[in-house]
Formats: structure tokens, C-alpha cells, sequence
């Protein structure tokens, strides 16, 4: 039994596996408050199973959000002596999304930047590494007919062509990744480099 989570966007997302079959899930869009909300979400999904492992979203996205669900997971590991892993959010975000050939996630980051990767549908594969830019910058780098996540208008609208979706990543669709987008360690991705950095030797 597997259970998968993701906190890394406005979504609270939990999702109950057995034999790679999503068996329960829960979605809400809550906005803040996912350190309140999550634990009791996972204890409604669970009602009493204890999973062998655990699957956590470790971003790109909310640097709130990201920390709460890794903090969360490790208790969790310990607790239960269950193996633990990270999943690509942005890889999530796409796969709840796929239709025809490629998909661009598109996610906003801070300073007014956009968490930008590209997917391949068929296999489902990254064919992008994850970028953090500007939308100016987003446009030229993503090329998808189809954007989604919270940052796809802005990019579609700087882009000036496409489809844009808001859309969340879903815990439910975790078992849509490729392996080694799901055995990512546990620990947060942030894509981009830290606001405060370690003042240099004088």
C-alpha cells in the first residue's frame, strides 16, 4: 500500500494505492493552512491502513507548502517504518493534464517568476529541465501548445498563442510518473537560487 501527497501548491492532495490503483484520493483547494489540514486528510483516506510507503511532492512550488508536506512524510516514514520518496510536483501537475503530444507546466515562483518544465506524452517523460524565469522569458523557453498550472496565462498570454489551464497537481495521479520521477529523494526542489545567501568573507 502506497500513500502520496503534495502540498506544493494552493491544493491540499492525498491519494491511497494498492497494486499501482488509486483506491482513495481527496483534492481541496484550500489556499493556506495545509499544516492544519493535511494530517487529518490523511487519517480520513487511511481510516486505520498503515502504508509500506510513501510518496511526497517535493516540488517545485510553495516554499511553505513543500516544507510541510516533507515534514509531515519523514514523521510519518518514522512512525510507521514505511519507505519514503519524493515525486516531481510539476510531473504531477502535468500528468493530471495530458492530452496529445506535450504539455508545459507552468507554475508561479517568487520575484514574479514562473517554475517552468516540459512533458512528453507518450512515454510521459520530462524534455525540459525545471527553469525558473520571467514570463518574457518562460515564452520563449516553453513551447507546448498546452500550459497549465497557476502561472499558464501569464506565460500563454506573454506568449501571445496556446491554451492556458489552471490547474493543481493531484496526489491521484502519482502513479502516472515514471519511476525515477517518483524516487526522488525527500527533500524540497527549489529550482532556484535562495533569496538569502551567506555574506562573503571580507
Amino acid at each position: 500500500m502506497i500513500l502520496a501527497f503534495d502540498t506544493s501548491s494552493a491544493a491540499c492532495s492525498a491519494a491511497l494505492f494498492e497494486d499501482d490503483e488509486c483506491v482513495a484520493r481527496r483534492d481541496e483547494l484550500i489556499g493556506r493552512g495545509h499544516s492544519e489540514r493535511l494530517v487529518p486528510m490523511i487519517a480520513e483516506l487511511l481510516d486505520g491502513k498503515r502504508p509500506e510507503r510513501i510518496l511526497v511532492g517535493v516540488g517545485p512550488g510553495s516554499f511553505t507548502g513543500i516544507r510541510v508536506a516533507i515534514a509531515a512524510a519523514h514523521g510519518l516514514s518514522i512512525g510507521w517504518g514505511a519507505d519514503l520518496s519524493g515525486m516531481s510536483s510539476l510531473a504531477l501537475l502535468a500528468a493530471g493534464a495530458l492530452r496529445g503530444s506535450r504539455v508545459a507546466a507552468s507554475v508561479i515562483g517568487g520575484h514574479g517568476e514562473l517554475f517552468v518544465q516540459e512533458f512528453d506524452a507518450m512515454p510521459f517523460e520530462p524534455v525540459s529541465e525545471v527553469r525558473s524565469l520571467v514570463p518574457s522569458q518562460a515564452a520563449r523557453f516553453a513551447t507546448a501548445p498546452l500550459v497549465v498550472g497557476s502561472g499558464a496565462a501569464q506565460l500563454v498570454e506573454a506568449r501571445g498563442w496556446g491554451e492556458a489551464l489552471e490547474a493543481w497537481p493531484s496526489a491521484g495521479d502519482a502513479m502516472k510518473l515514471p519511476g525515477h520521477l517518483r524516487t526522488l529523494p525527500s527533500k524540497p526542489v527549489y529550482a532556484r537560487a535562495p533569496d538569502a545567501r551567506v555574506p562573503e568573507a571580507a
